[in-house]
């Protein structure tokens, strides 16, 4: 049987990025918004910086920060791991990583039949 799955993780060169950003910001949170596959970008904000919606949903925690995504979004992504790395590039304009020469990246691979039954409900 397979225990229950994250639904977002983070590379060791993410969660380096988010320590640094943390340290610099304080609490910060992610939110995906856009993007449908591989290659879209996640934005990066100090946690009081970003509204959170009510269509929102919080998909888990990646280095002590949670990360969200649009609800409707979420129905095409709700099979898949999402997986935060970081590579060289231009961050979103507002995204605390801008400037830095890197960006974060959302990679993904699709859940088993066997990890799905094992997701917990976000």
């Amino acid at each position: 049987m397979v225990q229950s799955l994250e639904r977002v993780t983070a590379t060791p060169e993410a969660l380096d990025l988010i320590a640094t950003l943390t340290g610099e910001n304080g609490s910060i949170l992610f939110h995906q918004s856009g993007g449908c596959c591989d290659g879209s970008s996640p934005m990066c904000y100090p946690r009081g910086d970003f509204m959170i919606g009510d269509n929102d949903v919080r998909l888990g925690e990646i280095g002590g920060a949670p990360f969200f995504m649009n609800r409707a979004q979420f129905d095409y992504w709700k099979h898949t791991q999402i997986i935060v790395d970081v590579v060289s590039g231009r961050g979103g304009m507002f995204s605390l990583e801008n400037g830095r020469g890197v960006r974060f990246l959302t990679r993904s691979r699709v859940f088993t039949d066997d990890e799905v039954s094992a997701l917990l409900p976000v």
